[in-house]
This record gives C-alpha cells, structure tokens and sequence, in this order.
C-alpha cells in the first residue's frame, strides 16, 4: 500500500494513543482533513526499537478508515508493512456492524496523478469498484502541464473536441463534444450545473471529474455522453501559503497564489487568486486578460459538522478570435478557379479590429454542510448562487472575393457578431449518505434531493445601415475601426425550474458480487419568451424590423435509471458491466424552444432518449499507485430528428444515433518516481435511422474522431531534478459526413489528423523554491484547432511556444 522511510512494523500500541500528525500530510475525501508526518509519541518510543524516529512519508498512504476516529485506520498503518490480516479483520467487522463503515480518506504524498475516488457523494465506491468510466484530472497533473484553463486540462481526456461555430456565427467558451455528442451543457462545478459561454480558468480547481456515457440518473437532463464536474478548492487542516509566477514565450504573464491557514484547531480559511495577461500564441491582437479571486472559509474542521462557505470572482478582458480563412488548405474548395488556386494565410493574421472585446464577469458564492448524523449516516447540503455576464464583439469571417489575378487586391467579407448574455443559476443539493445490512447484504446508498432555477437572458443586435468594410485576404489591418453592432429591440430570456429526487444503492453480497442501482425522478418546467424582429427572409408577409413577440413553455417529468452488476476476481480489482439511460427534454440543453413544427425543440415533442451499454474492467496495480482501466461502450440516441407524414400531415420523431467504441487509461506511478497519465479511445458513429443530409442513414457525427489518444508522463531524475512530456493524438474530423456527398466539392471535408507533443523540466531548488518550464508543440506541428461547419474558416492549432514559472511555497 505505502513505503513509510523507518516505519516500525509491529509497534507495541496503536491508535491516537501512540501516534502524533505533523504539518505534510494532505488528506482528500469525505472525512475530516488531517495533515503531518507521523511521529512516534513517547509512549510508544519507550517499548519500541525504532522509537524515537520521525517517519517522512514517501509514498501514498490509503487509509480505509471504518471511524471518525483514527484508531481503526492508525491500525491499518501499522499493519501494512506486516500482513493483510488486520485489514481482513476490519472488513470482517465493517459486513457485520455497518456502524463501523465508513468513507475512504485518501492521504496524499506529493506529486500524484491518481485519485481513487470522485468528489460527488452520489458515488459511494472507490473508482475501482464504479462500473462506468470516470477519468480524474488531478491538481498535480494539471500544474505539471501548466494548465491555465479547463479546455486545456480536458487535452487528457481524449475523444472531447471543440468546436468553432455555424450560421455565420462564431463560439467562445467551452464549446465542445464528447463521444459524438454536444456537452456545453453538462460542465458542472461541485456537483451543480454551471452554465456560461466563457472560457474557464483553472487557478481555483482541486480537480476535475470527466464521467463518460448516460449519467441522467446522476445529474438530470441532457446528459448524453457524460458531464464534467469541476472541483473546487476549500480550506485544508495546514497552514501554508504558494505562489506562482510564470512568463510566456509570447511576452504573457500570468500571476496565481493559493494560501491557506487554519485560524483554530477547527477553523481555517483559503484564499486563490489569478491574474494574467496572456497574448494568445501564434494569433496576433489575440488576448487573454483577467483576474479571479476565490475566498473560502471552513468551521468544523475534523468534527462532526463542518461548515464551508466559499465564494469566486472572476474578471476577464479578452479579445476573442474570429479565425482564418481556409484557403490554401488541403480540401480547400471554391468554384472561383483563380481563388481555388490561391496560397493558405499566414496563420497569425487577424481580421478584425483592436476594438473587439469579450467581457466576463462571472459570481459563484456556496455554502456547503457535511453533517455526521450518526448511525453511519452524514448528511451534504450545497446551496448555490452563481451568476455570469458576457459582452462581446467579434469579427466572423465570410466569403472571398478576387477581382484579379493579383492576390494583393483578394478580399475577405467580414461580420460584425455581439452578443450580450447573462446566466444566473440559483439550487440547492442534499443528499444523506450511508451503510446498512439486510441479513448478510451490505448497503452503501445515496439518496437526496435537488432544487434549481437557471435563467439565460440575451440580447439581439442589427448591423443594418451599418458598412463593415472587407479585409485584405493576405494583409489584414486590425487598427481599423469597425462598426459596433447596436440594439436591435429583440431580445430572448429563457428559464428552466427543476425537482429531482434521486437514489442510489450498492450491495455488496460477498466482497465479489456488487450490484448497483440508481434512479432520478425529476419535474421540469421551462419557460421561454421575448421579442423576435422580422427580415424580409424570415418573415416576407411582414415589413421588415416589425416586432413580434413570443412566449412558449413546456414541462413534464423525467425518470432516469442504471443498473450495474460488478465481480471482483481480486481484491484490487473488477469486471462489470452497466446499462443506463439519459433523457432530454425539447430546449432542455439551451432555453430554446420553438414553434417551428418541424423544430426537434418544438415543446409538442417527447424528450430524446440515450441508452448506454458499457462491459469493463479496472484494476489498481503496484500497490494500488497504478489504475488501469479498459471498457466497451454502445450509446444510442433516439427521436433526435422529425420527419414530415404525408398521410396526416403533421411532423413525427423517428431518428437513431449509435455511437459505440473502446476506452482504455492507465493513470499513476508505475515507479517511486515515474509517473504516468495515458489514455485512448475509439469512437465510430453512424446514423442508423435517420431522414437527409448530415441525418442520413449511414452518416456519421460531425467532429467525432475515430481514434484520439494522450499520454502524459514525468520522471524524477533526482530529488531535485524532474522531466516530462507527453503526446496528444487527435483522428481524422469529418465535417462532411452525409455518405452520399461527393466531398470533392465540400470546402475542407474533415480536420485533417494531428500529433502534437508537449515537454516538461522542473528544478527544485529547495523546499520551497521551484522553476518549471513547458514548452507546447515541441515539434511546431501545423494542425487544425476548430472549423466553422462551412468549412470556409478555422481556428489554427499553436504554434511551439514556452511557459515558464517560478513556485515559491511557504
């Protein structure tokens, strides 16, 4: 389990009584937090050989703790150097009295990748025993690659691909997809949904939970392909102040400190902070610029009731990207002869004006309550309000035009895009965790109920009357002065109120034989109204800029399930296999109904339905410092589309998307000093009831690659001295994925595929001094980030570049 430097084997006396925490331990999980190395009290000095010593820890130490109290788990400590009987006596007396049961406390060391449990209470199993995949991104691993945002991080999970935006419009944020389904909508932040369409730093996250397949019985709604949940930082039972400072290649800085100090032996408060100023690599005028603070405050620590109240502040001043023409481009197709032969942009260029702007704001305060109700129950009630504004001003990209064989004289058309958006999210979460028998059957269960109001209201904008001028295609100017789009009198406020009860049990039959079910029953009511203004496209009956206003509404109820059967050939690991399902109302992933009758959001339409099949296998290996994991899964989504009968004349659901593909990790340290963080996935789409199109039979998903894959791994060259790299795969993207078109006269068909790799070098100078350096696209691969779904614009992927970061800890 753990390598203790000097640890006495067989100490004469254990428990609290023979031993002292000093300030270096790091405990994470659902009992209280402790921290320190262990020491030998002098009780325990006086009868023991190797007393009087202090036992640096070396390694990562599980404690299967069975009690509030240390005395069980002290016990284990002692045990692991001798035999297992004492942990097979503890399990022997957690099946017969489930009062003795309780939670896992992991206890870290330093620099880990692993994390045997998630955060949520929902899941009572270490990951090991959870029949679904679940990957765990950990604050180390994130430092280690000097991740600065939640996109970045998610580069090791593969198969999430973002995208760039439709319709003559371009996203920002964290728009993306996972396993062949859109999941902007299911990033959550300690359990409870966060909305927003802005970028997501990563200076106040403990770390970050990435669940694949159905999980509607985990988090309600719209959950096709899995959620993200971000874990945020709380005060821990340690004093200790750290601070960042690191440069770019670019001319960046970036500025973070985390400090945390316990006030009494059971109060303590943290505080993280951020601010940077981060030119975007490779994209000229590009920008990110902001600043966050995080407050957090804790009562109760290491008592049967802890309370925490924690708070996040976060500014951001960016200037965001339109992208780059496609022109130049392997697949680059227009029926201009002069213009299909034209040479690609320089990829730094920037189309729009110095003016345009992103602004962010966004709030979050929580308060949090873990409560020992006794009888091995404990009761977590979140509640939440958080609230994000974002004003922006683009400039989209759009056809070319080349009045001559001169290609100084070729132009670009451009767009003037804004939008002002502002999400507020108000919920409560609380659940009641715990341990029961019935005869020999071992229960671990989770039931709880939640409450939540989300609200989006936007705005509408017209550049009408206004003249954007075309850009120089070859030599773009972003000191022009661009026209700002106005109000237009339209607007669209949207809000969705749900219940949701939920329950959770494991039975443990023998210590091999555990079976899961879950169940969410929720209500939901969304309401969606505003004011739509006309155009002589949309509406040729009506004058142009006539307004009309709407207000549509729809509700129901919601019973998501999962049902998981799992047999541990060994104690440190398991084969299973799990079924599941997800659903998603009309408008229930972005307030936005419609009345169209053919519109899939159309509220006269029953909820999607995904089904999820996963068969796999984990084990933890190397003294459980090693997780692997390998699963099979079959996803299918149905009543996506609607079709028109010609017998009744009215539109009908019918579609089905199967999505189905291998996933295998390996996550830890294969030795004391080598670590590891890899990870591949297969993923093969098909539309296989479907109507035209990109819905065809036989069509594929957009931006679903068949074959993604990462690898992160460091070494400890010396106690000081530490490298790293790693390498990220991503397949072929198909932007065109109706079988029946003839791509060669599609505008750049697929995202070509691309290797990308990334190094690491880390000296510690002392104790409390390091410098680490990151450099990005070792090897300067020339690669697709995002395309637009025309094809006619893309985002490039960065260029080599440098991070470099000073850590003082104290």
């Amino acid at each position: 389990m753990a390598v203790l430097g000097g640890f006495c084997p067989f100490p004469p006396v254990a428990g609290p009584a023979a031993w002292e925490f000093g300030p270096s331990w790091h405990v994470h999980g659902q009992t209280p937090r402790l921290a320190g190395f262990l020491t030998a009290k002098p009780s325990a000095r006086s009868a023991c050989t190797c007393a009087a010593r202090t036992f640096p820890i070396l390694e990562t130490i599980m404690i299967r703790s069975r009690k509030h109290g240390l005395k069980t788990s002290l016990a284990l400590i002692a045990a692991m150097s001798g035999t297992l009987h004492a942990h097979a006596e503890a399990d022997d007396a957690r099946r017969s009295d489930p009062e003795k049961r309780e939670e896992t406390v992991i206890v870290e060391g330093e620099s880990l990748y692993i994390v045997p449990h998630v955060s949520s209470p929902k899941l009572t199993q270490e990951l090991v025993n959870t029949p679904q995949t679940i990957s765990v991104i950990s604050g180390q691993l994130i430092a280690d690659q000097g991740a600065v945002s939640l996109m970045e991080a998610l580069r090791n999970t593969p198969g999430i691909t973002m995208q760039l935006g439709e319709n003559g419009n371009t996203s920002s944020g964290d728009t993306f997809t996972m396993r062949g389904f859109s999941s902007q909508s299911s990033i959550f932040q300690d359990g409870i949904r966060d909305l927003g369409a802005v970028t997501r730093d990563s200076f106040n996250l403990e770390q970050i939970e990435v669940a694949k397949g159905p999980a509607g019985s985990d988090i309600g709604r719209g959950a096709s392909s899995g959620y993200i949940n971000q874990v945020s930082k709380t005060p821990l039972d340690d004093d200790f102040t750290s601070l960042f400072a690191g440069a770019t290649s670019e001319g960046g800085v970036r500025l973070t400190g985390d400090a945390n100090k316990m006030l009494t032996g059971t109060a303590g408060v943290r505080l993280n902070v951020m601010v940077q100023d981060m030119p975007v690599p490779g994209r000229d005028e590009v920008t990110n610029k902001g600043y966050g603070i995080a407050p957090s405050i804790a009562f109760g620590v290491g008592t049967g009731t802890e309370f925490q109240l924690f708070a996040q502040h976060i500014i951001q001043e960016n200037v965001p990207d339109g992208g780059i023409p496609s022109i130049g481009l392997e697949g680059f197709y227009n029926a201009d002869e002069t213009l299909l032969a034209g040479a690609a942009v320089d990829r730094s260029n920037f189309y729009g004006s110095k003016s345009d702007f992103e602004d962010v704001e966004a709030n979050m305060i929580t308060a949090k309550m873990i409560h020992d109700l006794g009888g091995g129950l404990t009761l977590t009630s979140t509640a939440r309000y958080g609230k994000t504004q974002m004003d922006r001003v683009l400039t989209g990209i759009n056809g070319l035009d080349a009045p001559s064989s001169d290609p100084s004289t070729w132009t670009v058309s451009r767009s003037r895009q804004r939008v002002d958006q502002t999400n507020d999210i108000l919920g409560n979460q609380t659940i009641i965790t715990g341990s029961f028998n019935t005869g020999r059957l071992v229960h671990d269960f989770s039931t709880g109920i939640e409450a939540l109001n989300e609200s989006q209201k936007s705005g509408s904008f017209s550049t009408t009357g206004l003249t954007t001028p075309a850009a120089s295609l070859y030599n773009p100017d972003p000191n022009i002065v661009l026209p700002t789009p106005y109000p237009s009198g339209g607007k669209a406020d949207g809000s969705t109120t749900t219940l949701a009860a939920f329950l959770f049990d494991t039975i443990n039959l023998d210590e091999k034989w555990y079976f899961t079910a879950g169940i969410r029953a929720e209500n939901y009511e969304t309401d969606v109204n505003g004011v739509t203004i006309t155009s002589s496209r949309s509406h040729p009956d009506l004058p142009p800029g006539t307004a009309l206003a709407y207000d549509l509404s729809d509700d129901g109820n919601l019973v998501s399930w999962k049902l998981a059967g799992l047999y541990k050939p060994r104690e440190n690991g398991s084969v299973y296999i799990s079924y599941g399902n997800s659903l998603t109302p009309p408008g229930g992933a972005n307030f936005s109904l419609s009345s169209g009758e053919s519109s899939i959001n159309n509220p006269a339409f029953d909820p999607q339905e995904t089904q999820n099949l996963e068969v796999g296998t984990k084990w933890d290996l190397f003294g459980e410092h090693l997780a692997l994991a390998a699963a099979y899964y079959s996803t299918t989504n149905k009543d996506e589309l609607s079709v028109l009968d010609p017998d009744t004349n009215t539109y009908e659901q019918l579609g089905e998307r199967k999505v189905e593909g291998v996933e295998l990790s390996a996550v830890g340290k294969i030795t004391p000093d080598w670590q590891v963080s890899a990870s591949l996935t297969t993923i093969d789409t098909e539309v296989t009831e479907g109507t035209t199109g990109n819905n065809s039979e036989g069509a594929s998903s957009r931006w679903s690659p068949d074959l993604a894959a990462t690898v992160w791994t460091t070494y400890n060259l010396t106690p000081a001295f530490t490298f790293g790299g790693g390498a990220r795969y991503m397949g072929e993207q198909k932007r065109v994925v109706n079988p029946g078109t003839d791509i060669s006269t599609q505008n750049v068909p697929v995202i070509p595929e691309a290797w990308v790799v990334d190094a690491m070098a880390r000296y510690q100078f002392t104790e409390r001094l390091a410098l680490q350096l990151n450099v990005y696209n070792l090897f300067d691969e020339d690669y697709i980030s995002t395309l637009n779904n025309s094809g006619a614009r893309l985002t490039p992927g960065q260029p080599t570049s440098a991070y470099l970061s000073l850590n003082v800890r104290f």
